[in-house]
């Protein structure tokens, strides 16, 4: 069982998870920044706290002097004003000096890192008990005392903000990405409103309405090149749908002719009793036209093949000169009954191709040209090489001039410059086409020319790239 295909996500929905992932990440990183801000506030409030108490501190003992008694009522005073602040003097035999009641300084002693001064980027933080500590450690000499000072303060009225923020900060910015999302969702749904007008137009076109074209300048820049794509496609399809139906109507119209042929001899060879010679002779009549629908058919199956790239090219080295002279030999009978000479001028180099392929279009061109020229005439095939890619043959044949504005449509399907011409003269109208299939599947190009009295067939084919390479390297020589 053939597994079930995931289906595409929408485009919307493509663009609103790269927005908000976009988002998401950009929140997460404003949020952690503006956390990451607010504890750097913080800690430089802190510091800067922390640095007037070492300084009140200090001046404290240079105030104190040596005497114990006015040197603890100094420090005693040293911070008054300073909320949730604490400190701790010890002397140089790491005697405690002086400390402020409420705080427990003389383990974060023994386990501080001692600073030069008391900055943001150095405070050190520590536990006591349930209560959290931030501050620092500084030595300084005053009145030729050496002295260990603790400052520290109390975290808990920034973890208790912290707490509090965090949750407010992070619930402003998912309502915010989520407005940001709803706003990004409504854009692109306005955005996709021409692509979904556009839509709802090409999906009003039919098969009776091919000629309708979309107008660019009525579609945001962005989709104008879809719409000018659009209309060269619509108009790709209009074509084919135009030759298909006259290509059906020829079909039906080129049957009709034989069969109506063989319908009416046969009720008029069934209308009476007749003898086995006339009997003999309506059956010849009517090989004659089966005939011509089995040649038919079989030329549109293989120009279906053709269109379809399911002709096999059996590529070989082939000489045209030798390839036209024995198609002479072929034609030479019909060519003397008309009176008509065969003529073959030029050279040119070997070329890669289907030697019945090619065959069969020179032998098309040639019984078109043979047909065409009046009695006393010559077709000519000229071989040349007019330039170092191409290799050219060329059917010329003398008689009326075809008309310019019937040159381009040449080698249609069922194309007649003279309609009003029988069918038994000129065929069934698919020899030309089927010359200009051969070619292009070769890799080539056919063009058609008249004037002054003459007509000229010209197919070009592709020289091998081995011969062009050896002529280059003469040429350089």
């Amino acid at each position: 069982m053939k597994p079930t295909e995931r289906q595409p996500l929408s485009l919307a929905t493509r663009v609103i998870a790269f927005v908000g992932l976009a988002i998401g990440l950009s929140l997460l990183l404003i949020g952690n920044l503006v956390l990451s801000a607010v504890e750097r506030h913080f800690a430089e409030q802190d510091a800067g706290e922390l640095t007037v108490v070492n300084e009140a501190v200090i001046n404290a003992l240079r105030h104190g002097g040596n005497d114990q008694k006015l040197r603890r009522e100094a420090l005693s005073r040293a911070v008054s004003g300073h909320h949730g602040v604490y400190f701790q003097v010890r002397d140089r035999q790491d005697r405690v000096v002086y400390g402020t009641p409420g705080a427990v300084l003389s383990q974060a002693a023994k386990t501080l890192t001692p600073v030069a001064s008391v900055l943001a980027d150095n405070l050190q933080t520590w536990q006591a008990g349930e209560r959290t500590f931030r501050g620092g450690l500084t030595k300084s000499s005053v009145n030729g005392q050496n002295y260990t000072i603790i400052t520290a303060i109390d975290m808990d009225f920034h973890l208790q903000f912290l707490r509090r923020f965090r949750p407010s900060l992070w619930l402003i910015m998912s309502l915010a990405g989520v407005t940001i999302l709803i706003a990004a969702w409504y854009g692109v749904h306005q955005a996709h409103a021409p692509l979904r007008a556009l839509s709802n137009k090409i999906g009003d076109i039919q098969a009776d309405r091919l000629h309708v074209r979309l107008a660019p300048s009525s579609v945001p820049r962005e989709l104008q090149d879809l719409v000018i794509s659009f209309n060269h496609m619509i108009g790709r399809l209009e074509d084919s749908f135009t030759r298909l139906s006259h290509f059906s109507a020829d079909i039906a119209h080129e049957l009709r002719t034989p069969l109506t042929n063989v319908i009416t001899q046969t009720q008029v060879g069934l209308g009476k009793a007749r003898s086995a010679e006339e009997y003999r002779e309506l059956l010849y009549s009517n090989l004659e036209e089966q005939e011509r629908l089995a040649k038919m058919v079989n030329d549109m199956l293989w120009l279906a093949k053709s269109d379809h790239g399911l002709l096999k090219l059996v590529q070989v080295p082939l000489n045209l000169a030798s390839e036209v002279n024995e198609l002479f030999d072929f034609f030479e009978a019909l060519a003397e009954e008309r009176h008509i000479r065969l003529a073959l001028e030029g050279d040119a180099p070997i070329i890669q191709g289907d030697r019945a392929m090619l065959r069969r279009g020179i032998s098309n061109l040639l019984s078109n040209a043979i047909r065409h020229t009046p009695p006393g005439g010559a077709v000519l095939i000229r071989l040349a090489m007019p330039s170092e890619q191409e290799v050219s043959l060329s059917v010329l044949n003398p008689g009326p001039a075809v008309p310019a504005e019937h040159l381009p449509n040449i080698f249609d399907r069922f194309y007649r410059v003279d309609p009003s011409r029988t069918r038994q003269t000129e065929g069934a109208g698919l020899g030309l086409a089927i010359v200009r299939s051969i070619v292009e599947a070769h890799g080539g190009r056919v063009e058609a020319a008249s004037a002054g009295g003459s007509t000229t067939f010209t197919l070009f084919f592709p020289r091998p790239r081995a011969t062009r390479s050896r002529l280059q390297a003469e040429n350089i020589v």
